[in-house]
């Protein structure tokens, strides 16, 4: 039985530059790094960086992302970090809850993202998506 996440890896085409990104920008705490990778913590997230040339020229082009939590106190002046770091947007929120989605300098697409699954599902509740079932109801 699955217990939860247990990392993520991105492949990445200029490892000092992503680096750079994810302990400067991001604040990600480095753990290792070693000659084609990294690791990088959050609280309850392990981050592995891992070089691949492949990545500059065949980056995803779906809407695979990975969401990083934040508080409503913190959303306004980390996302004027991220506009002082020049990341670029990649789209517009369209859902419950702030969130601010944005391109790492591989391309990765990331969201910063104020609230939960509950508060997700409680939003859902209120308005569903098409053809939307709860399965606590059943």
């Amino acid at each position: 039985m699955l217990t939860g996440l247990n990392h993520l890896t991105l492949a990445v085409s200029d490892l000092p530059r992503s680096l750079g990104f994810y302990r400067d920008v991001l604040h990600l705490r480095v753990e290792a790094t070693w000659d084609a990778g990294a690791y990088l913590s959050l609280p309850g997230l392990w981050l592995c960086l891992s070089l691949d040339a492949r990545r500059a020229t065949e980056p995803a082009a779906d809407y695979t992302h990975y969401a990083f939590s934040l508080s409503a106190e913190d959303f306004l002046s980390f996302i004027e970090q991220l506009k002082a770091a020049n990341v670029r947007e990649w789209r517009d929120n369209r859902s419950e809850g702030a969130s601010f989605y944005f391109l790492d300098p591989d391309g990765h697409k990331l969201e910063v993202h104020v609230g939960d699954l509950a508060s997700r599902l409680a939003a859902c509740r209120q308005k569903p998506y098409s053809g939307m079932r709860f399965y606590d109801e059943q």
